[in-house]
């Protein structure tokens, strides 16, 4: 049970436009997982504040927050004063954080788009 750095990549989305993907748009997070790479609920109860996202994109600026849940819904938070920037993640609690996985993120807009996890480094 670790902190982990996961480096994710915009993976191949062409109805929105992005047909080969792309490594300038993606996110930097840093994530509670177990040993088989999921995410560790208990060890997020204990550094909940340790636990951070980095959204990033050449078409906006840097937008940084943490990971939280509401309910059974993980999703990414850069405001805790509101909800209209929260990005819920597909069943995260089911992902694996392995290199060449996929997850799910609605964007702003709520298009769900597909980011491919191309780095993961243990922080601990």
């Amino acid at each position: 049970m670790t902190l982990t750095k996961i480096v994710m990549h915009l993976a191949r989305n062409p109805e929105a436009g992005f047909a080969e993907g792309s490594r300038e748009h993606g996110y930097l997070l840093v994530l509670p997982l177990t040993a088989d790479g999921q995410i560790d609920e208990d060890l997020w109860h204990a550094r909940r504040s340790d636990c951070s996202v980095r959204a990033f994109s050449p078409d906006a600026p840097v937008r940084e927050g943490r990971l939280a849940r509401r309910g059974h819904n993980w999703f990414f938070d850069y405001d805790r004063g509101g909800v209209d920037d929260d990005e819920p993640v597909f069943k995260l609690e089911q992902h694996r954080f392995e290199v060449g996985e996929y997850v799910t993120i609605r964007d702003h807009d709520e298009t769900p788009l597909v980011y491919r996890i191309d780095g993961k480094e243990p922080l601990d």
